[in-house]
């Protein structure tokens, strides 16, 4: 097991200029909720104007933007289409998003905002990840991305993302738990200015396992991950039940909450917090965060997209990207 010590983030990049705006997919809500955010925060947030990245006639079938506040990117194959999610743009969607992070990679950005993807399309037009998160990894060069959600007083990481919940308890190690673990709180302590934070890390099984009676993962694996997480000096709770964690006065003891599985972390987040929060991806070179919904596709073109989700997360890229310059 590596060293709590040992960094798993990539060197951080501090830079100035625009806030980039991925289109997402043309398909869905993604680019109406970005231009109906740009005109909400008129174009900039601060001294940092905002940049939708993508097919120009995507983003202008949403509305109105100038022309400089669209870096063009590769056109879809298909025109936006709002209700159908179609394999041939999938080239269109992946260069948005590299075009993006190259110019944030390069100093030219100071922060990446994606718009949602649609998973399955992607992956049938040839996409070979599981989501953003991991293709951000790949493509930024990080050992390790982790998707932190943030919404009110409330910051949950899953330790396992889009896996069936089946293969989950094979896929917790005292590895995952510990670099995991040590990334968010970096992360913590570099973006977010806690400088000191604390951690509270939850069980697997119903009531922690109960001394094991319920489940051993918690008593074999999480347990002395903890320990050697603490033995770096981080203030780590746990492991703690999940169903008595996410009260009030459970969240004034931590700052963010690991959790073992997606819904364990995305349902007390999404219950508290559905329209204001944010996806943050730590562990990377560069700032990026995304609403935290996906791309809608049965409400788009109807008017009933709510921009506030991509509103927080663009306010939040612009407060990370700060804290980093």
């Amino acid at each position: 097991m590596p060293s709590p010590h040992r960094p798993r983030f990539a060197e951080p990049i501090a830079a100035d200029g625009p806030l980039l705006i991925t289109m997402g997919e043309p398909s869905g809500v993604g680019p109406e909720v970005a231009i109906a955010a740009y005109h909400a925060l008129n174009g900039a947030v601060g001294d940092r104007h905002l940049k939708l990245v993508g097919d120009p006639l995507v983003f202008l079938a949403c509305g109105k933007v100038p022309s400089d506040a669209i870096i063009e990117t590769h056109a879809a194959a298909k025109p936006r289409a709002p209700g159908n999610a179609f394999p041939e743009n999938t080239r269109a969607v992946v260069d948005a998003i590299d075009e993006a992070v190259a110019l944030a990679r390069n100093g030219a950005a100071a922060a990446v905002i994606t718009a949602p993807i649609h998973k399955a399309a992607l992956m049938q037009g040839g996409f070979e990840y599981a989501g953003h998160t991991e293709y951000l990894a790949k493509i930024t060069g990080a050992d390790r991305a982790v998707m932190m959600l943030a919404g009110g007083d409330l910051r949950v990481v899953p330790l396992t993302i889009h896996l069936p919940l089946a293969e989950v308890p094979r896929a917790i190690t005292q590895t995952a738990i510990v670099e995991t673990g040590e990334i968010v709180l970096a992360g913590l302590r570099r973006d977010f200015g806690i400088a000191n934070p604390r951690l509270a890390v939850s069980g697997l099984n119903p009531h922690a396992g109960e001394d094991a009676e319920l489940g051993h993962e918690e008593r074999d694996t999480i347990a002395p991950a903890i320990a050697a997480l603490r033995g770096s000096g981080a203030q780590v709770l746990g492991p703690l039940p999940a169903d008595t964690m996410f009260h009030a006065e459970a969240r004034a003891r931590y700052d963010a909450a690991l959790c073992m599985y997606h819904d364990q972390a995305l349902i007390p987040l999404k219950t508290l917090a559905f329209w204001e929060a944010v996806n943050v991806t730590l562990g990377l070179p560069i700032v990026r965060t995304s609403p935290d919904h996906g791309t809608a596709l049965d409400i788009a073109r109807s008017g009933k997209a709510d921009p506030r989700s991509m509103i927080a997360a663009i306010k939040l890229a612009a407060r990370l990207a700060d804290a980093r310059g």
